[in-house]
């Protein structure tokens, strides 16, 4: 019975693991298109980079380590996929359903600026894009509806991982 819960544990820190990876992944595909190609992100995407920076973190920390201290990180990082699909979620929505005046929401700005991640990540963490505007498309998915997808994708493979253990 011991090789078969130190396998379920062994499978659940490795989907941890995989997620780590492909949040890294994704972070390196958005700061080529902010960078290399020159799309802007808005303040929503920002929200996104940082539960996606989030989510990898606490994977990463479930996957190193064992028992409760790992299932905790886990399930923080569950949680942080859950807000970050919401906040893709309100963004695709913005970006169907458009309001007259565009707008993200009043003082989101200044409360990026005052996140300490943000002042350790300016580079990555800088935009000004409007969250209306839909810049990029692949296979018909915007970057927020790619986003959305990922945070759904994640999310159910850590909640897959979450059973694995005993």
């Amino acid at each position: 019975m011991s090789s078969s819960v130190d396998r379920s544990v062994g499978t659940r820190r490795r989907i941890c693991a995989a997620v780590f990876i492909v949040i890294a992944g994704l972070l390196s595909a958005s700061l080529y298109l902010q960078h290399v190609v020159g799309l802007e992100p808005c303040p929503l995407c920002i929200l996104q980079r940082y539960a996606f920076v989030a989510v990898a973190l606490f994977a990463l920390v479930a996957a190193l380590l064992p028992n409760l201290p790992g299932r905790m990180a886990h399930a923080a990082a569950m949680l942080f996929a859950l807000a970050g699909g919401g906040t893709a979620a309100w963004h695709v929505w913005l970006q169907v359903n458009p309001p007259k005046f565009a707008s993200c929401g009043p003082g989101l700005e200044t409360l990026l600026t005052e996140l300490p991640l943000a002042r350790a990540l300016p580079r990555i963490f800088h935009g000004s894009g409007d969250c209306t505007e839909v810049q990029w498309t692949f296979l018909g998915l915007s970057i927020a509806g790619w986003s959305l997808l990922w945070f759904t994708i994640l999310f159910v493979a850590l909640v897959a991982a979450a059973r694995r253990r005993s």
